[in-house]
Parts: C-alpha cells; sequence; structure tokens
C-alpha cells in the first residue's frame, strides 16, 4: 500500500484529514500530515518530513500531497521527493485526496496520476 503525506499551510491538511474521515467513516491508516506554519524552520519541517516517510512506508512507496506549488510546504514535499520510492503532486484539493484514498491497491506511479486526474477532473464552472 503507497502511504499518503499531505504537506500543507498552518492546518489545511489536518481539516483535509478530517473532510476524508467525515466522508470515509474513518481516517485511512497509510495518511499523515506534515503542517507547516509561518514561524517553522523548513529545516526542521524537512526532517519531521523525512520521518514520517520511514512511517507511511510499507514497501509500497510515498505519495506526497502538497498545497500550494511553489510555496513553502511544496518546497519542502518536493526535497522528500529526493527520497527514494516518492512522488510528489502539488495542488491538493478534496477530491484529490478522496480519490488517491479509495485507491490503496494502486502503484505509486498511477495513484499520483490518479491524484491529478481526480484533482482536475473536479473543478467545474457552476451554473444556474
Amino acid at each position: 500500500m503507497v502511504g499518503i503525506l499531505l504537506v500543507t499551510h498552518n492546518g489545511l491538511g489536518d481539516s483535509f484529514v478530517d473532510c476524508a474521515k467525515h466522508v470515509l467513516g474513518e481516517v485511512p491508516d497509510n495518511l499523515k500530515v506534515l503542517s507547516v506554519f509561518a514561524d517553522d524552520d523548513p529545516k526542521q519541517k524537512l526532517i519531521e518530513g523525512q520521518a514520517l516517510i520511514k512511517q507511511l512506508d510499507s514497501g509500497g512507496g510515498v505519495l506526497i500531497l502538497a498545497d500550494v506549488f511553489g510555496a513553502t510546504p511544496s518546497n519542502i514535499g518536493r526535497q522528500l521527493c529526493h527520497t527514494e520510492h516518492v512522488i510528489g503532486v502539488a495542488g491538493l484539493n478534496l477530491p484529490m485526496l478522496l480519490r488517491v484514498v479509495c485507491y490503496p491497491d494502486k502503484s505509486m506511479p498511477e495513484l499520483a496520476q490518479v491524484a491529478v486526474d481526480g484533482g482536475r477532473g473536479c473543478i467545474v464552472q457552476m451554473e444556474h
């Protein structure tokens, strides 16, 4: 099973996990959060992220989902992608997260594509 690490600003990742719990009835065991606050030391967060990856990687690798590409959380996530068996996707949204947690048997590259497709596919203009 692929581990899933959310790397987000402030408590956003915890809010995503709460939403996933609401929809699924429980928090998947393969899902963890690395929250990055304005006064955090990015080097320390990188160390914390490496420890979380070790906890999450049961052999299938780890998919990192970061919120805003180019911001500090995604920059930390990009650095974590230099670790073997880690792929990252930026632009985290709730449909993306729900899609990836619903496909626990997919490989890491397949799950990364599910994340991208799920995130993009659920962005629609609503009409009256």
